[in-house]
């Protein structure tokens, strides 16, 4: 069982990994800063205008006293370091299941961890699948979300 860390340049376009160049137990992940823009584009992208995500005076009375990031969209910014370790070799991202644990808000610092849980070849398939585990944690270490990915890895373009 491996315990490296891969580290893909930040934001590289195509890191282009194998599925040949995984080992059970690699790490990999990325920093990402949580802006203002975060949350009114998610609202407009995903049409998720709920007035804890775009309303101040609304959110701030709430639970969470202040607006929040919708879930949907922290939990693409937690998939965004595995599409990009692959980029350029992944055939397709199969599965995400993510878990929400406590608020995300602008101004955070999401540090994205994911841990390679299992790897299965399918020689017919030019590549295998990679499962990985991910940590979401904030600026505090609070863990804010976890998530299983399961991403199909050729060993080519």
């Amino acid at each position: 069982m491996g315990d490296r860390l891969i580290v893909p340049p930040p934001r590289a376009p195509y890191a282009g990994r194998r599925f040949s160049q995984f080992a059970v137990g690699d790490r990999f992940g990325d920093d990402i800063q949580v802006t203002e823009g975060h949350l009114a584009d998610g609202a407009r992208l995903i049409g998720d205008f709920n007035p804890l995500h775009v309303d101040a005076d609304f959110a701030a009375r709430s639970r969470f006293g202040g607006r929040i990031l919708h879930g949907v969209i922290t939990s693409a910014l937690m998939s965004a370091p595995f599409g990009n370790l692959v980029a350029g070799t992944a055939i397709g991202y199969l599965e995400h299941d993510a878990r929400f644990l406590a608020p995300v808000r602008a101004g955070d610092t999401l540090q994205i961890t994911w841990t390679v849980a299992a790897l299965a070849p399918k020689p017919a398939r030019g590549g295998g699948i990679v499962t990985a585990e991910c940590e979401a944690r904030d600026q505090h270490g609070v863990l804010v979300a976890t998530a299983v990915g399961k991403m199909m890895v050729g060993e080519g373009a």
